[in-house]
């Protein structure tokens, strides 16, 4: 009984880049391994987020894994929580975390998840977004703006998979405050969320496009409005 009422949590975070070495691990910390086994505290080689291309066009990005040990009667449980963004490259993307005794089968539930929740976010000529925006999660703010062709992506950690399952090629981000991968991946999501394109805008005020863009100086309002396409 004594044991059961002292459970404890205890996280440890996984590389993102070798979810099959940790589950062949077994659940065991490499205590007694040296850091030229690769069991110290090194730099890690690869941070970048494993993608998978699926058959249907969809692009899967694991972002994160946690692995957590609960401390019970009989010894430890180990179970593993996956961080997944699917996209598809054209303007629709999504996120979704796992949870499961085993690696793999939480990455599924992940991207399950992810498939369900995805979202629609216009894009300027397919290659950015249409203007500048913010968001915000918990104690994580983040900054997204548009740039001109050329420009790339910048940005770092999982708001990079964020914009390149989604399809943009050129974007500039900050994120200020805390690095937790959920938080910042909601926060990345609450600007996607805010942003409208001139048609929508338009639409909505029941006015031409050409008249929304003519106000703001340009002298070339009719040919923008016509390569606007969402």
């Amino acid at each position: 009984m004594m044991a059961d009422e002292n459970n404890t949590n205890e996280e440890v975070v996984v590389d993102a880049a070798a979810p099959e070495a940790v589950e062949a691990e077994g659940g065991r910390r490499g205590r007694g391994r040296g850091r030229g086994e690769g069991g110290g505290r090194g730099r890690r080689e690869d941070r970048r987020p494993r993608e998978e291309k699926e058959d249907d066009g969809t692009i899967e990005k694991l972002v994160h894994i946690n692995r957590v040990s609960k401390t019970v009667k009989g010894g430890k449980r180990f179970g593993f929580a996956a961080l997944v963004v699917v996209g598809d490259g054209q303007g629709r993307v999504g996120f979704g975390h796992g949870k499961a005794r085993e690696v793999p089968e939480a990455i599924n539930k992940a991207t399950a998840a992810a498939k369900k929740k995805m979202i629609r976010v216009p894009l300027k000529d397919g290659r950015t977004l249409h203007h500048d925006g913010t968001g915000r999660f918990g104690a994580g703010n983040v900054y997204v703006r548009s740039a001109p062709a050329g420009t790339g992506i910048i940005a770092g950690g999982p708001m990079r998979a964020v914009f390149e399952s989604l399809g943009v090629a050129d974007v500039v981000t900050k994120s200020i405050g805390t690095s937790n991968p959920y938080n910042m991946i909601r926060a990345t999501f609450a600007a996607l969320s805010d942003q409208t394109s001139p048609k929508s805008v338009a639409q909505r005020r029941g006015k031409k496009i050409a008249d929304l863009l003519g106000r703001g100086g340009s002298k070339t309002a009719e040919a923008d409005a016509e390569a606007i396409t969402e």
